[in-house]
């Protein structure tokens, strides 16, 4: 039946690419009268230059604060008196804007976002405004959470020593407070140019009128082109477990964090490491951390792992947070038996396509939405060079055997390619 819905539900979508270099993606979908539009922009925290991190993130914000057209905080009005929303996100490779807007509202959405393009207003107040807030979404996202800390900060400087994805997304405050006018006006034209940048259209419009509002606010002969080739340093092999503890004061019971070093997003064992992670445990109750830590042994009130995986590189994590009782030493020791069954034995047949249909049903859902649509498009357009991997990606997954599975574990579950970082309440530190 899956097979059956995903070759009905054919994505179709138009690509073009103007002078400029800017590339385009149209949608169509007359379902509902609304539209999505996103632009991306190729810039993450890894392009960023030492002793000035965070300036991916920083433009995320600054970006909303206007343009030599659109008055400071209107943005957002624009948006809202329309009935629309309007956000961004910012990574390790790229930062990502989007609205959702009645249809009606197409014009409206492409010039606000080619304001974004090429008239932001960079001025010493709306940076003293933004440096502020990014600081308070630090405090609060960051400082002051429970774990974070560990994920975001202390992981990747452990994990990487040469690369770029050792700093964190969201920067540092010293970066932020010593970053000048100039700095961000170099930044904002080296990397917010058409040529690095794809924008979607998805939703009900026209064609041949939204290629006109396209033409009509992108197509200018931009001073802006991006042309540095960058080389990003190649990491050694990491040959022996990290072990670190992190006294944490947020948090009030102490955890596990196993990340391991994986393949970059492009890699063939991206799609092994993806079914991995389903069985291991983003595959629900019937995963195997979740099933046999959790709820059988009852060694942890919480555990799971994630895969990030970024353009040159990729962390696997498998945490899980101790049940009253239950040591440390105990829970890693419980952990490791599952990863090392997991490298020993394999998988069976009967739990790959269980959680293989899983995995299908969860992309074509998000394929039922704009926004996963639109998000798909740019980043297969973007990573792949392939736009059409919308259609044909599932293939690529379904080739993934039993065998895939336990030779991705043995490839990188080891424990000289991790990070083993114990998180301790800072409260217990004697």
């Amino acid at each position: 039946m899956m097979n059956k819905i995903q070759n009905d539900y054919k994505i179709n979508f138009l690509e073009e690419e103007l002078s400029n270099g800017l590339n385009i993606i149209y949608h169509q979908d007359k379902r509902n009268p609304i539209i999505y539009t996103s632009v991306l922009y190729h810039v993450g925290s890894k392009n960023e230059d030492p002793g000035k991190t965070g300036f991916a993130h920083f433009f995320e914000h600054l970006m909303f604060e206007g343009s030599e057209n659109i008055n400071k905080g209107d943005y957002y009005k624009y948006v809202a008196s329309n009935g629309g929303q309007n956000n961004a996100y910012t990574n390790q490779d790229e930062t990502y804007y989007y609205e959702i807007m009645p249809s009606n509202c197409l014009p409206i959405a492409l010039w606000l976002e080619s304001e974004r393009m090429f008239y932001a207003k960079i001025d010493n107040d709306s940076i003293r405004i933004q440096r502020e807030v990014v600081k308070e979404e630090k405090k609060m996202r960051v400082d002051n959470q429970p774990y974070t800390k560990v994920l975001s900060e202390i992981i990747p400087s452990l994990l990487f020593k040469k690369h770029p994805y050792k700093y964190p997304v969201i920067g540092c405050d010293r970066d932020l407070d010593a970053a000048t006018k100039k700095d961000y006006e170099k930044f904002y034209n080296t990397y917010y140019s058409p040529n690095n940048a794809i924008l979607v259209i998805t939703g009900d419009f026209e064609l041949n009128e939204a290629k006109e509002l396209v033409n009509k606010y992108f197509s200018f002969n931009s001073k802006k082109k991006y042309n540095k080739t960058i080389n990003f340093p190649v990491e050694d092999p990491i040959n022996e477990e990290i072990v670190s503890t992190f006294f944490d004061k947020n948090s009030k019971i102490p955890g596990i964090f196993l990340s391991y070093r994986t393949s970059n997003i492009s890699n063939d064992d991206f799609y092994k490491l993806k079914i991995m992670d389903y069985i291991i445990s983003s595959g629900g109750e019937s995963s195997r951390i979740i099933k046999n830590i959790v709820n059988v042994k009852q060694l942890a009130a919480y555990a799971g792992t994630f895969l990030d995986v970024m353009e040159d590189y990729g962390v696997f994590t498998i945490y899980g947070i101790i049940n009253h009782g239950v040591s440390l030493k105990k829970l890693l020791e419980e952990i490791d038996k599952e990863v090392e069954l997991l490298k020993d034995k394999g998988i069976t047949q009967y739990e790959l396509d269980k959680q293989m249909n899983l995995f299908e049903k969860g992309f074509i859902y998000s394929n039922y939405f704009m926004s996963g649509i639109a998000s798909n498009l740019s980043h297969y357009n973007l990573y792949y060079k392939n736009t059409n991997l919308i259609n044909t990606v599932m293939d690529n997954y379904k080739k993934v055997t039993t065998s895939d599975i336990k030779e991705v574990a043995n490839k990188y579950l080891n424990k000289n390619n991790r990070v083993c970082l114990y998180n301790i309440p800072k409260h217990l530190k004697s």
